[in-house]
């Protein structure tokens, strides 16, 4: 298979959208493709499933992080409530809980994002409104007008495939 940057300059170039869809290039070029699409939809299912729960989660890695955890567990012993600590805070403070979107909707914005979007069509603004309402378990209206809301859904989908 050729590299990366041979299929990004034609597909750049719109080479990909002339060519006879039966040909080779075209069909490593897909193949290409899906293993991109499938590597970066395994990072964002990972991120989202390594997303903090709550406040107990971001404090352990915080204590784990400058090895505090490690020096109470020497001065206290192994059973030093940590476990429950971080139970308690989390059930306390929870985050909002991400979902993480199917692969069709992954790339479904990754093709949206790389266009670099300032106008957004009326079947676009249904999609991204829908995996918006699923990824973040929202309720915003499919069928809204409102342009800030529309730019606040982009952005926090934007936002939402760097996790």
């Amino acid at each position: 298979m050729k590299r990366d940057k041979y299929y990004l300059d034609l597909e750049e170039s719109g080479f990909y959208k002339t060519i006879d869809k039966r040909s080779k290039d075209y069909r490593e070029y897909k193949e290409w493709k899906a293993l991109k699409v499938s590597k970066g939809y395994k990072e964002l299912k990972e991120s989202v499933s390594n997303k903090a729960v709550g406040l107990g989660d971001t404090f352990a890695k915080v204590t784990a992080t400058i090895g505090l955890d490690k020096a109470v567990k020497a001065l206290v012993g192994e059973d030093c409530g940590c476990d429950e600590r971080k139970d308690k805070l989390n059930k306390i403070f929870k985050y909002r809980k991400l979902e993480c979107v199917t692969e069709e909707d992954f790339a479904y914005l990754t093709d949206f994002f790389k266009g670099n979007p300032s106008k957004v069509s009326h079947e676009q603004k249904v999609r991204l409104v829908g995996i918006y309402n699923f990824a973040f378990n929202q309720n915003e209206s499919l069928t809204t007008t409102c342009s800030p809301c529309i730019s606040r859904v982009v952005k926090n989908l934007k936002k939402y495939l760097v996790v």
